[in-house]
């Protein structure tokens, strides 16, 4: 049985389609990336999962319950990170930490304190003192530093420095080392890239592309950074070829595919010296899925 499991949901409001016939499922011990752009039915569909807003048709499913009929019981096992952290602004961060963990039945301070301490952050400041940043690690640490099964994060990074970005992956990594599932909803590409098992892309309320790093890799393009003996500026004429550009000796290309052997054989009859072939970024996915057609 998946962790959970969302089918065919859709959410109207008035005549608006806010998602259409959204389908996805996370399973035990999965990063799962949730990507799309402002507007496209992510916080919507979150919401929908939390038991906040009903959906107007499909099921979805957290731990074999019902998300709208048992949230409750759902929410015992389950860790919110939400974009942007409201606290309150005359307790400290210790505080609501502690408060939080209560919420859930037990306070483990050893692993609150070693995340206290990853983070870098001053429990003993009142939160109306804090910064975006310091109000998303006191988030972050009540989440990880609790007993939780599923963790679902909403841009949880937003307002952290690099160095708190690899804190935050590292706990996500652990979390799914001990058998734990993550809903990751991300627009740093980099972070989904480097945690993801599993990337929805949502526009426009519907999944258009779902699928492993590497199978959304294999229907798309490769960059091919070459360097041959004979000229090949008639390459770009070849198709499945993209944006080709020379720089120096060295020529650079976008191949699909598809057309990739049949590239591969017309640079080898070239005399290659020296070539380079890199798999697109998840940034490169999600441009070519958003672009103006």
């Amino acid at each position: 049985m998946s962790v959970m499991d969302v089918q065919h949901i859709t959410k109207k409001f008035g005549s608006f389609v806010a998602l259409n016939g959204v389908t996805f499922q996370l399973e035990k011990g999965e990063v799962y990336g949730f990507i799309g752009p402002n507007g496209a039915g992510k916080s919507t569909t979150l919401r929908i999962l939390l038991g906040i807003v009903k959906a107007t048709s499909g099921e979805a499913t957290i731990f074999g319950k019902n998300v709208w009929k048992e949230a409750v019981s759902i929410h015992e096992k389950v860790s919110y990170v939400p974009g942007d952290v409201h606290l309150w602004d005359n307790l400290t961060g210790g505080e609501v930490i502690d408060f939080f963990l209560r919420l859930k039945g037990t306070v483990n301070k050893g692993k609150r304190d070693a995340l206290i301490e990853r983070f870098q952050l001053d429990p003993t400041k009142k939160c109306g003192t804090y910064s975006k940043g310091n109000r998303q690690k006191v988030a972050l640490i009540s989440a990880f530093a609790s007993p939780s099964e599923l963790f679902i994060l909403d841009e949880p990074t937003s307002g952290l420095d690099p160095l708190m970005e690899q804190v935050f992956q590292q706990c996500v990594m652990e979390a799914k080392e001990e058998g734990k599932s993550v809903l990751l909803s991300s627009h740093i590409l980099s972070e989904v890239e480097k945690l993801c098992d599993t990337v929805g892309i949502i526009r426009n309320g519907e999944i258009i592309e779902s699928g492993t790093l590497q199978q959304l890799r294999h229907l798309t393009r490769s960059k091919i950074i070459v360097q041959t003996k004979r000229p090949i500026d008639t390459l770009h004429t070849l198709a499945g070829v993209h944006d080709m550009t020379k720089t120096n000796e060295q020529y650079e290309l976008q191949v699909d595919a598809e057309n990739l052997s049949e590239v591969m054989k017309q640079l080898s009859e070239h005399q290659i010296t020296y070539i380079e072939s890199l798999p697109p970024t998840l940034e490169e996915l999600f441009i070519q899925h958003y672009e103006v057609k």
